[in-house]
């Protein structure tokens, strides 16, 4: 895997924050804002593997798992940065 593998994944991770974000915007309750990350994550992750050559996955399962966990990292690095400021 080279560097743009790598990138697809951290992409993942942005856009899921960044959907994460959205749902803190919207009236919808803040307890499904991981549920919504880790599926928008798996959706990518599927995205990525179909449209990248380089992506780190070769299967589905792989693919959606990959997505899955970058997307709870999004989630987990928000909060890191909300305990920091505590």
């Amino acid at each position: 895997m080279d560097f743009m593998g790598m990138a697809g994944v951290a992409a993942i991770s942005v856009i899921a924050w960044l959907v994460g974000e959205a749902v803190k915007l919207s009236p919808l309750d803040s307890k499904w804002i991981s549920v919504i990350c880790g599926l928008c994550g798996a959706a990518l992750g599927v995205l990525g593997m179909r449209t990248m050559p380089d992506f780190p996955a070769a299967d589905l399962m792989t693919a959606a798992a990959v997505g899955i966990v970058s997307g709870l990292a999004a989630t987990g690095a928000d909060q890191i940065g909300k305990q920091m400021k505590k």
